[in-house]
Formats: C-alpha cells, sequence, structure tokens
C-alpha cells in the first residue's frame, strides 16, 4: 500500500472498542434508520464491538456508517491512548473516551493529508515545512487523554491549511494549463458530463449529486469537496489531491471510475 495509504490511518474495526457506534450521535434520515445519542451503543453493535449486520448496512438503512471512516483514530484512542482498556471494562472512562474520540479522528485526518503531501514529487520544496507539521501533529495524537480532551484543534488546522494549498498550487501547477478555481462552489446537481477539470480547485466544493460522468479530474484539489450522490461514472480520478475513502463511499461509479493507487472501488458502485 502506497505511503499515502497508510493502514494506521484508516479505520481497524478489529482493534477498536466500536468507539464510532457508540460515541456518534445519529438522526433517524436517509442515512441512518434510527435516532441515536452521543454515548449511546447503536443496537447493531455487538458484545465483541463488531457491527452485527456490517455485509448489509445499505439495505437495513444504514447508508451512512458505510460512508464513515475514522482515518486510524479508532485503533488508537481504543489501543494507545486508553491502554487496550475498553469503556466496557472500564466505564469510569467512557465518558472521557467518547470526547477523546473525534478530537483524534480530526488530528489524524490531518496526518493523512499531510502524509499523502509529503509523498508528492512537486511539493518537494515544502517538504521540511511539511515533515516539521506532521511531527507536531503527531505529538499531539500520542497525548494523554486529559491533554486531548482539552485541545483546541481548530488552530492546528489553521497551522496546516497553508502548507496543503501551498501543496495543492504546486501540484496542479504541472497540470499544465490555466487550472480553474472552483473553491467552495455550489455545484449541486450540475450536469458536469465530461467536463475538463484537469488541475482544477474543487476545495470544499458542493458537489452533492453532480453529473461528473466521463470527467477529467486528475491532479483536482478535492480537499473537503462534497461528493454525496454524485455520479463519477467513467470520470478520471488520476492524483486527486487529498480524496479520501469516505468521499468515494458517498458518490456513485462504476468499473470504468479510475482511481488513484490505493482506493477501494465501493461495493455499492455498478459494473
Amino acid at each position: 500500500m502506497p505511503e499515502t495509504r497508510d493502514s494506521a490511518l484508516r479505520g481497524d474495526c478489529a482493534n477498536c472498542f466500536g468507539l464510532c457506534c457508540v460515541a456518534l450521535p445519529f438522526a433517524k434520515s436517509a442515512d441512518f434508520a434510527v435516532n441515536k445519542s452521543s454515548g449511546e451503543p447503536c443496537r447493531n453493535l455487538q458484545e465483541d464491538f463488531r457491527c452485527g449486520i456490517h455485509t448489509r448496512l445499505r439495505p437495513s438503512g444504514f447508508q451512512g456508517c458505510t460512508v464513515y471512516d475514522c482515518f486510524g483514530a479508532g485503533q488508537q484512542v481504543s489501543q494507545v491512548t486508553f491502554g487496550g482498556v475498553s469503556w466496557r471494562e472500564a466505564p469510569e472512562t467512557a465518558r472521557q473516551m467518547y470526547e477523546v474520540f473525534p478530537v483524534v479522528r480530526q488530528l489524524h485526518e490531518l496526518l493523512r493529508y499531510l502524509t499523502e503531501a509529503l509523498a508528492l514529487p512537486a511539493a518537494r520544496p515544502l517538504h521540511a515545512e511539511l515533515r516539521a507539521a506532521l511531527a507536531r501533529v503527531e505529538e499531539l495524537t500520542g497525548g494523554t487523554p486529559d491533554a486531548l480532551e482539552k485541545l483546541d484543534v481548530a488552530p492546528v488546522r489553521a497551522e496546516v491549511n497553508p502548507l496543503l494549498l501551498r501543496t495543492s498550487e504546486l501540484v496542479r501547477a504541472t497540470a499544465g494549463g490555466k487550472p480553474k478555481s472552483r473553491r467552495g462552489a455550489d455545484l449541486i446537481g450540475k450536469r458536469l458530463r465530461g467536463a475538463k477539470l484537469r488541475g482544477a480547485d474543487l476545495r470544499g466544493a458542493l458537489l452533492i449529486a453532480a453529473d461528473l460522468t466521463g470527467a477529467d479530474l486528475t491532479l483536482t484539489d478535492l480537499i473537503g469537496a462534497d461528493l454525496r450522490d454524485a455520479d463519477l461514472s467513467g470520470a478520471d480520478l488520476t492524483g486527486a489531491l487529498f480524496l479520501t475513502q469516505p468521499q468515494l463511499n458517498s458518490a456513485r461509479g462504476n468499473a470504468a471510475t479510475r482511481l488513484p493507487d490505493g482506493f477501494d472501488r465501493p461495493t455499492h458502485w455498478t459494473p
């Protein structure tokens, strides 16, 4: 698996105490079949912390679960921060564990982006700064439960984001021409079939239910882009920047969709 898809930065449910199934709340909707409060175990969570309907989440009304990835925060909090002792074994730690989990999830997301940036040859002029930022975030991630519970992640993001922006500019400049900027654009439901978006800046763009069939998304910055129900059938995402598995899982696609190395083709996509 390439360095940018480090397995430590992807969820490992076998080494987690089902934290996303307990710590996070969700409301009854198209994504979740029931209401659940923070700190309340999902009704599908088994005693071994496994999901009882993992292979049938979508038909059972839990589509939201299939598009979530903790970026490895679950196993980090379970096995490192709390030393392998679960909230069932030590109920007095439950509240703090649930508070720490989303903090570490945000830190791991930053680690995921920084790790990817360091693997990009075009970003070599920034590698020293990126390595320093990576080390800083790793140090924070390894903090005590008390330190992590009190940590404000916003300033950390503010420190990392300019580096990721500069990385994006360096990489997208290799695409040639004048890359389009649609940062934060409202493209909900837009017909972008066959669009030439090579090297475009689509950071934070709303692409919900957009038709991107056959679109050229090579070297496109997709950090934070909302791809829910976007049709990526036949699209080319080779070299797409800061794309995550949850983004792909929330979209639609097919066997002709070209993905960057290291990504899994979602099982609900069409042949």
